[in-house]
């Protein structure tokens, strides 16, 4: 599939060319308007000089030269961080992104690059908001380097624990058919819930988890039958692997709900404690208007993962749909502390004040709803 550093830098060769012909009128006039030294045109000149003729030593020695005489220089600032990402030069690479994203903000193809230059340097968050944003604005206008953000965002997704987000982002990958080792050991690595990269596992380690990603992978693709059969297998291969009955269900989940819950309480076989495996549960029977047995597996959720969004969730829904309100304010009122921007909790947190007859926090929870989607289905909670 090629989503290694070299096509990373050939990624960033695009968009080198692709800021160069948009912006060097811009930057020509905006430099012109400067009062800069006067050996500031000779040294930038040099500078571009060198980096036409791949002497990239030289062009990076003459682009600081250049940017110190004049720092306000963006397509300096630009073609230094481009220069020092291709020489493997993360940290100072990111450096002047981000001068060159304090001159030019937004830009997505800066953005796009000093996300890749923290993942480098295992600034996992906030290459994670980098990468995000930069698609967001338009980063990936080729398919190439789509792939390249798409695969890093999957496995950045998954690194920082949000799971369920890594399984839907590694969807994009379902028409590929390249599904090569290491799209399938980052894909089993989400699946079976482990925050590593795949660079970070041991080799011998690795033969769980690509079997694990190769049976999501074709589920993915949309060939159930095939991914039935690898799970049996990987079930009978790895009896006592955590998440496994869970990453089936998920994936059942959505259109087969009963097979969805046979998964997760065969996972409750495997890991009695797994309170993602109970919140799911617990989730279905809430969305069934079957709150008092869904009590029991929210309690056990919230009891054996109190962080985990996702049980405070069903714990303070089934809580207030028993008819303990006041109680499940409490817990749904954590939930929001974990996950502030989670839409079932608002909607949850808006019933729990009415039913407290905290009415003017019930509208502004209901306000927010509406703020933050009008016609989005609620089919499971995040985890």
């Amino acid at each position: 599939m090629g989503l290694g550093c070299r096509e990373c830098r050939r990624a960033v060769e695009d968009w080198v060319v692709i800021v160069s012909l948009v912006s060097l009128v811009f930057f020509s006039r905006l430099l012109a308007a400067q009062t800069t030294p006067a050996d500031f045109p000779d040294v930038s000149a040099k500078a571009s000089a060198a980096r036409e003729a791949n002497d990239v030593p030289k062009a990076i020695d003459l682009y600081q030269q250049a940017l110190k005489l004049n720092p306000q220089w963006p397509e300096g600032w630009w073609y230094l961080g481009s220069l020092q990402y291709g020489a493997g030069a993360y940290d100072v690479s990111r450096d002047a992104l981000s001068h060159y994203l304090e001159l030019t903000p937004n830009a997505p193809a800066a953005l796009a690059m000093r996300g890749l230059c923290e993942f480098e340097t295992a600034d996992y968050a906030q290459s994670l908001k980098d990468i995000q944003r930069a698609l967001s604005l338009g980063a990936a206008n080729q398919p190439r380097n789509e792939k390249i953000l798409r695969y890093h965002e999957s496995l950045l997704l998954a690194r920082t624990g949000n799971f369920e987000d890594a399984l839907r982002s590694y969807g994009f990958f379902a028409h590929d058919e390249d599904s090569n080792p290491e799209l399938l050991l980052a894909l089993g690595l989400a699946g079976l819930r482990v925050p590593l990269l795949p660079r970070e596992l041991k080799a011998d380690q690795q033969e769980m988890y690509i079997a694990a990603g190769k049976a999501a992978f074709d589920f993915l693709k949309g060939d159930k039958e095939t991914a039935k059969g690898e799970f049996q297998r990987f079930f009978e291969q790895f009896p006592a692997a955590v998440n496994a009955h869970y990453l089936y269900g998920y994936l059942l989940y959505p259109t087969d709900v009963d097979a969805g819950s046979a998964e997760f309480k065969r996972e409750l076989q495997v890991a009695p404690s797994n309170a993602t495996a109970e919140a799911m549960l617990a989730w279905i029977l809430l969305l069934q208007n079957r709150a008092p047995e869904a009590l029991s597996y929210a309690k056990n959720a919230a009891i054996h993962d109190p962080e985990l969004p996702s049980a405070q969730l069903v714990f303070g829904r089934a809580l207030t749909e028993t008819g303990d309100p006041k109680l499940g304010l409490e817990h749904l009122t954590r939930a929001l502390a974990l996950q502030p921007d989670n839409l079932e909790i608002h909607l949850a947190l808006a019933r729990a004040y009415s039913e407290t007859g905290k009415k003017d926090d019930a509208r502004r929870e209901r306000l927010l709803c509406l703020e933050m989607t009008k016609n989005d289905a609620i089919l499971a909670p995040r985890q």
